[in-house]
């Protein structure tokens, strides 16, 4: 056993009561508070389940969800997820021999259903709402599943897939018959014993390179714990603020503050689909305080029209893609210095976190490690690379996960795992993402990392989107290709662009050719899908 164990948990502990009190989720002097979420503990294990039975007792009458339908007390969320949960398991035969996977959009439905599963101890499988047929079928082929909980759109592409489970009707509120959440939401409660173990949650990779790989993990408290003490003293999360969620929450990024918010007692503000205006209306009229998004997020809200009132805002968390230092700059300097940069991975979880400082001082850092994470830059020979230069990202946290479902890890090394992100650390120990170790372009006997072509043609203001590529050449090897959707109503010539490239970057970092696109192909986190770029 380590000897060092025992003391360490001792103080997280001791920093774990302190970010308890400071956010307001637990209160000395207010003993129901501590009461009630022992009490829920108790009967369901730290989880989803036990954070609505909490807040169900402490402030049954506040607001526990905003989406497109309206909204919902937490009381009314926890009686709908204890009787989805009876619903489930005497229907389905849900619980911890048989998961529950999830194919739905943001909204109540998927919120219920996660609570629902955690009162079984039942696995948990988020689905991609972007998945076709095949790549779903692969996806379920390697789970026991005693139902889907979907919205009805995905109907057709659940059949085609072969599954021949049931299929339990999310979003619909005329969906006749039990299978439906609404139906079962409305049936009795029957009081599930308390789960030997908590149920496991699968997050699929994006499938950015191939067939998608389910990254599962069951976390302990100690690695529920040290994300949160680290969120609260960095960033100040507060109990009862709204937390305005707009990545998918079936991806690691959305799901683990949707976790957060629950366990906060925030009112979790979400919608079907992110629509930049509908957001911004949404923080003034809520008086949002944090905002969650990915990179590409930031961009639609940062040259959405109108003039809301976003000053409730204190931290707007990015994260699932490149935060390009430009956007966070002009993000900061419309709506205030609240940006937060976080890097992590389905695999590894969060791995670092810059603040509105650091971006200020170095745009587009990802920051410093967090409590209970460690993040080692190796290079080509597995030896720890100096500061500046670019090696192999490395995390080491009790987020790791244990392999992928049906076999299969990523490479370790003194145990940590390699992220698949090539990256370094400045002299003052911030860390910088360069790409990826499968995107490096080698030309002419040259390493470029395409992701800072790409940002310096976004930063030009007649460029909306940017993608560069390697491409086979007959004399380099690889030459670099740059795919650009320009600005509404901008017209500029590929001339004009590269000649901005070789204003800032050496000769053989400037692309070869630009072609044009309405669109460029990205996962929901806003990942680029090179493969379907030629």
């Amino acid at each position: 056993m380590n000897a060092a164990r025992p003391r360490e948990d001792a103080v997280l502990g001791a920093r774990a009561v302190r970010a308890l009190v400071r956010s307001g989720v637990l209160r000395p002097r207010r003993p129901r508070t501590t009461k009630g979420a022992f009490t829920a503990v108790r009967q369901h294990g730290p989880g989803a389940a036990a954070f609505t039975a909490m807040w169900a007792a402490i402030r049954p009458e506040a607001t526990a969800l905003i989406d497109d339908d309206g909204s919902m007390t937490w009381a009314e969320l926890n009686a709908s997820a204890g009787a989805i949960a009876t619903g489930l398991a005497e229907t389905c035969r849900a619980g911890p021999e048989l998961g529950v996977a999830i194919m739905c959009r943001n909204h109540r439905g998927f919120v219920r259903a996660v609570a629902a599963a955690a009162h079984l101890g039942a696995d948990l499988l988020l689905l991609n709402t972007d998945f076709p047929a095949p790549q779903l079928s692969q996806a379920l082929d390697r789970y026991e599943l005693a139902a889907i909980v979907a919205d009805a759109e995905f109907a057709p592409v659940i059949a085609a897939s072969g599954f021949s489970g049931p299929v339990v009707v999310a979003d619909s509120p005329n969906a006749g018959g039990s299978m439906s959440l609404e139906a079962m939401a409305a049936g009795p409660i029957r009081l599930q014993p308390r789960p030997e173990r908590p149920g496991r949650t699968t997050i699929l990779s994006s499938g950015t390179t191939g067939a998608p790989k389910g990254a599962g993990r069951a976390l302990g408290r100690r690695a529920m714990i040290t994300p949160f003490v680290t969120l609260q003293e960095r960033i100040g999360l507060r109990s009862g603020e709204p937390m305005l969620i707009g990545p998918p929450l079936f991806h690691g990024f959305g799901l683990s503050f949707l976790m957060m918010s629950l366990f906060l007692g925030c009112p979790v503000v979400i919608s079907r689909r992110f629509d930049p205006a509908a957001a911004l209306a949404s923080i003034e009229r809520e008086r949002v305080t944090c905002v969650i998004g990915v990179p590409l997020m930031l961009q639609r809200l940062l040259t959405a029209a109108g003039e809301p009132d976003t000053s409730s805002l204190h931290a707007v968390v990015s994260a699932g893609a490149p935060l390009a230092g430009h956007v966070a700059t002009a993000f900061m300097d419309r709506f205030g210095d609240v940006v937060f940069n976080a890097y992590g991975s389905s695999e590894t979880g969060f791995g670092s976190l810059a603040d509105p400082a650091q971006l200020r001082r170095a745009p587009g850092t990802v920051g410093t490690t967090p409590l209970g994470v460690a993040v080692r830059i190796l290079d080509d020979q597995m030896a720890l690379a100096p500061a500046g230069q670019v090696g192999h990202i490395f995390i080491g946290s009790e987020l790791v996960f244990d392999g992928y479902d049906g076999g299969g890890s990523k490479d370790m090394v003194a145990g940590l795992m390699n992220t698949g992100d090539l990256g370094h650390f400045d002299a003052s120990g911030l860390l910088f993402i360069d790409g990826r170790e499968d995107d490096m372009i080698v030309s002419g006997g040259e390493n470029v990392f395409p992701q800072e072509v790409e940002d310096l043609l976004a930063s030009h203001p007649d460029v909306a989107d940017a993608t560069v590529l390697g491409v086979p050449d007959a004399e380099f090897g690889q030459r670099l290709k740059a795919f650009v959707v320009t600005e509404s109503g901008s017209a500029p010539s590929d001339t004009e662009l590269l000649g901005h490239v070789k204003e800032h970057l050496a000769r053989y970092k400037v692309p070869r050719e630009i072609t044009f696109v309405e669109e460029i192909p990205r996962t929901p986190t806003g990942k680029v899908l090179r493969r379907l770029l030629g």
